[in-house]
């Protein structure tokens, strides 16, 4: 059975420059092994990418050993979906692509929160700042 997003469709790429994913598929698949439940596809931002960094998730930095190459603002990350909400309360979380968005996400965040912040990718990802 294919894994589905928070609308009830089937999951859509989240991103594959760079590669995204738990399982380094390009999608937000989060199952039962991936305990840290990386269900939001997000567009990074720079204040969420500095959130995140304050927070002890430093997503800028690379991390070869972990197949990581560090992100920049325009870029798809599937992130956890505590991490994201924990960005919202403090008023920087990131765009949510909705459609690459795992069902599982619904486990932590509304799906009214996640419309409000629901985005295409910009042509130019240059605008996220």
């Amino acid at each position: 059975m294919a894994d589905r997003n928070v609308l009830g469709g089937e999951l859509g790429e989240c991103g594959v420059d760079p590669v995204t994913g738990y399982y380094r598929d390009g999608k937000c698949v989060a199952d039962e092994a991936d305990l840290g439940n990386h269900s939001v596809c997000a567009v990074m931002t720079g204040p969420f990418l500095e959130q995140q960094r304050r927070v002890g998730n430093d997503l800028v930095t690379p991390r070869p050993e972990w197949l990581f190459p560090g992100l920049k603002p325009g870029d798809r990350w599937c992130v956890v979906a505590a991490r994201w909400l924990q960005a919202h309360a403090e008023g920087v979380a990131a765009p949510v692509v909705l459609e690459c968005t795992h069902e599982r996400a619904l486990d932590v965040v509304p799906l009214e929160l996640l419309r409000h912040y629901a985005v295409d990718v910009p042509d130019d990802p240059r605008v996220l700042g």
